[in-house]
């Protein structure tokens, strides 16, 4: 685990640093997608800068004491509330811009209304966050063991622990599933009527974000679901059965992890504006010539030229 833990790390903070690299100095975050993407890489860094700390206690044991237990636990479901949330409005914010193309174009005010709607899901997924804060503690799990976990109640144990846990379900995976669903299956309908637009690969990037979603969130969620309908129900678990679980949870938690490195790629690598920025970094940083810059610049009208009502959201809101 601390060598898987180390490759999601390296490689997610590569994809999601150059992300913001773009936005920041080339991308000026104009749009209210450039919006959004900033706040995904942002929830994915910091989200990722807690697996160091997770990497050693795999290897060894929780070696930070207590403070930094409730730190590191709290930023690591802070952020993945904020990211999945942020996923759920990357979708509304598409549908709104293919689907309902004239009414998003229209508003003048769209840039900062998707900063406070960025502000807002930071708030609430603080507020969601609480629990993990108030409850974490570097805790003596085994003799000479210590783990960061939660240490919940003597009295409503089992209660907090199915309300943290049906938090974690619905925010954490079923909100932004189906309005992923809801959202890209509309956008789907709208592509195919489309005519003079180049859509297959639209359309493939939609499945792809939808399939990627759900091999990485659905399996740790069925695991999370089994347990609480065991804590719901009472029933009491052989040490076989929690040896199990654990396991499970290892595992699918890891593959959840893998979504953070994928989501830079998913959301922003395949657009052309951040290959035609991407390229603008390499020739600043000397990696490629003025000519050979000018030569491999693509434009938006060359990629693709979109049916009438999307040509302008396929350019500012690439799918």
């Amino acid at each position: 685990m601390p060598c898987f833990y180390s490759v999601i790390f390296v490689t997610g903070l590569l994809g999601n640093s150059l992300v913001m690299v773009t936005y920041v100095f080339y991308e000026k975050l104009k749009t209210m997608t450039d919006v959004y993407m900033m706040n995904l890489a942002i929830a994915d860094l910091l989200f990722l800068c807690t697996l160091p700390f997770w990497a050693v206690d795999a290897h060894s044991e929780w070696i930070f004491g207590t403070s930094m237990c409730k730190i590191v636990n709290s930023a690591y479901t802070v952020n993945l509330y904020s990211c999945m949330l942020t996923l759920a409005c990357v979708s509304v914010n598409r549908y709104n811009a293919i689907v309902q193309a004239t009414k998003i174009l229209n508003s003048r005010n769209k840039r900062f209304h998707s900063i406070l709607v960025c502000l807002g899901v930071w708030v609430f997924a603080i507020i969601l966050t609480l629990p993990e804060f108030i409850l974490s503690k570097a805790y003596i799990d085994l003799p000479d063991k210590t783990t960061c976990t939660m240490v919940y109640p003597p009295n409503s144990g089992s209660i907090v622990i199915v309300g943290v846990y049906v938090t974690q379900m619905v925010v954490g995976f079923l909100i932004p599933f189906v309005t992923m669903i809801i959202c890209y299956s509309i956008i789907a309908k709208t592509l195919l009527q489309a005519k003079g637009f180049q859509k297959h690969k639209s359309l493939k990037i939609i499945v792809a974000v939808v399939v990627v979603f759900v091999i990485c969130e659905l399996p740790f969620n069925i695991v999370l679901l089994m347990q609480t309908l065991q804590i719901v129900r009472e029933e009491d678990s052989s040490c076989e059965y929690s040896a199990n679980f654990d396991y499970a949870i290892i595992v699918t938690e890891g593959i959840a992890y893998v979504h953070c490195c994928l989501n830079p790629v998913l959301y922003v690598f395949l657009g052309v504006k951040f290959r035609n920025s991407f390229l603008k970094i390499l020739k600043d940083s000397g990696c490629l010539s003025q000519k050979q810059l000018a030569g491999n610049l693509k434009t938006e009208y060359e990629t693709s030229q979109p049916a009438s009502g999307i040509s302008e959201t396929t350019n500012m809101y690439p799918l």
